[in-house]
């Protein structure tokens, strides 16, 4: 049997561990005490807390970045001691979503040794210590996490009206490259975040996106759904709260010779108009490549989430098409969205839990990258759950009072994905050896079986779907799993 090329892989979740205590005698253990940060008299912020606030802070607190104060001094954080103490004491801060414990790269997450530091040195006082114990501060590229990029793209500006619904903006960007390239990295830099939704890099080799472009008046053209043609791969994309990293050495995603970039950008007016013109900064690969990163999803289209319904559950699966190794995973959702988790079931019927976001959170959406990547056979079938929250009870809900909400692209609709960055085990482009028969991007290329329904309910013949169609495809999708659900 041919494997499936729809394969949506995912995940991440976070492998708790667990702790069991045998007592062998009667006594019942006390509760157990607050950790403490030391048993040193004093807690300085030369010695104890600047180690902290750099490595987990520091990345979004410095000039220039999304956070609105910096941490970089004594002065920063010895004037906001008590609100480190408080968000840190609540986790609100760092922001790591993923139910997880030490399986992430990146992971921002405080130990409770960590946090009782932090609240031990704002109760004395923050006091300074000896400048000889500070550590040397990181140091940043002004507008670039991951330094100056080999290649900087930039789209026109675009202006933003105060109201109305959202924009799909696309902005074709040649790259002329007379070969092909590896990217090991991508980062995205929003000119106006408060009006940038996310923005996704897709790849196009055959010209027709730059047809759209020139058949428009405006920067770029609109496209919802997509970007209006099959794309020939993708670079990644962006979301408020992802973060970009690097790849390691022997990976990295295919940019054709000759393709143009098409950086689709989804506004959400906020009742200010705004410009924005979003930086693509692209990193290259500097060695040799053995392997080739592509980006699956598993999706659960047919959202219907009633108004009033606090716990409103949807999913999906796919079947792996090949022995693949997953990188990392990236879960999205919109406003409604309560908690997503994805696990992976093999073909001897085993359990591996992949990413797990029980308190998900629409201001931060990481892409959760293994610091050990995990082996799927073929044959694995990925399954992901998702719960909505749809009441007068979220403080998030768009609407009051709260109203159906269906899959769409706008903001105030939802969305249910998790991306999956993978290789193919039995890929090793160093020995000319490339796997040509799994798809590279999105929940599906050329000849696939989503290219496949968007042909069928595209009325019109014009390549994508508009308001209509779309609502038509959704409607088809909810009312076949009605069914299915029906018949279970």
């Amino acid at each position: 049997m041919k494997p499936n090329k729809t394969f949506a892989l995912i995940g991440t979740v976070a492998l708790t561990a667990a702790l069991v205590t045998v007592l062998r005698t009667a006594p019942p253990v006390a509760r157990a005490e607050e950790p403490k940060a030391t048993d040193k008299t004093t807690v300085t912020y030369a010695k104890d807390v600047a180690p902290i606030l750099y490595a987990q802070c520091a990345s979004c607190h410095h000039p220039g970045e999304v956070a609105p104060f910096s941490l970089l001094s004594y002065q920063d954080a010895k004037k906001r001691a008590s609100q480190l103490t408080a968000v840190t004491q609540s986790r609100f801060m760092p922001p790591w979503k993923a139910d997880s414990h030490g399986e992430f790269l990146d992971e921002r997450r405080l130990t409770d040794v960590q946090i009782a530091t932090l609240k031990q040195w704002a109760a004395a006082g923050a006091p300074e210590g000896n400048p000889a114990d500070l550590p040397a501060a990181p140091t940043f590229t002004a507008g670039w996490r991951l330094g100056t990029p080999d290649a900087v793209y930039q789209q026109p500006v675009y202006s933003v009206p105060a109201e109305g619904a959202d924009v799909y903006q696309c902005f074709v960007i040649p790259t002329d490259y007379k070969e092909d390239r590896y990217v090991s990295a991508i980062e995205v830099r929003p000119g106006e975040r408060a009006v940038v939704h996310h923005v996704i890099a897709y790849l196009d080799t055959t010209g027709e996106a730059r047809k759209l472009d020139a058949a428009d008046p405006a920067p770029g053209y609109t496209s919802y759904g997509g970007i209006g043609v099959t794309p020939s791969g993708g670079l990644g994309g962006w979301a408020p709260g992802n973060d970009a990293r690097r790849l390691d050495d022997g990976v990295g995603i295919l940019l054709p010779k000759g393709a143009d970039i098409v950086l689709q950008v989804h506004y959400h007016p906020v009742g200010k108009a705004e410009k924005d013109q979003t930086k693509l900064g692209v990193y290259f690969a500097k060695g040799p490549v053995d392997k080739r990163v592509r980006i699956q999803a598993v999706i659960a289209p047919a959202l219907r989430v009633p108004a009033g319904d606090a716990h409103y559950e949807t999913g999906g699966s796919q079947a792996v098409p090949a022995n693949v190794t997953v990188l990392g995973v990236m879960p999205h959702m919109h406003l409604l969205g309560h908690d997503m988790t994805v696990a992976a079931r093999k073909p001897d019927g085993t359990q591996q839990p992949l990413v797990s976001v029980p308190d998900w959170d629409f201001n931060w959406q990481s892409t959760y990258m293994y610091k050990k990547p995990i082996e799927l056979p073929q044959g694995t079938r990925i399954h992901l759950t998702a719960h909505y929250d749809n009441s007068v009870d979220n403080a998030r809900n768009p609407s009051d009072p709260p109203k159906l909400v269906t899959w769409g692209e706008k903001t105030t609709d939802e969305m249910c994905i998790a991306f999956v960055f993978y290789t193919v085990d039995s890929e090793h482009l160093t020995k000319g050896i490339a796997a040509t028969d799994v798809p590279d991007i999105g929940v599906g290329g050329k000849g696939s079986k989503m290219e496949k329904m968007m042909m069928l309910f595209d009325k019109n013949g014009d390549g994508k779907l508009d308001d209509a169609e779309r609502t038509g495809m959704v409607q088809f999708l909810q009312d076949m799993m009605a069914k299915r659900a029906g018949k279970s």
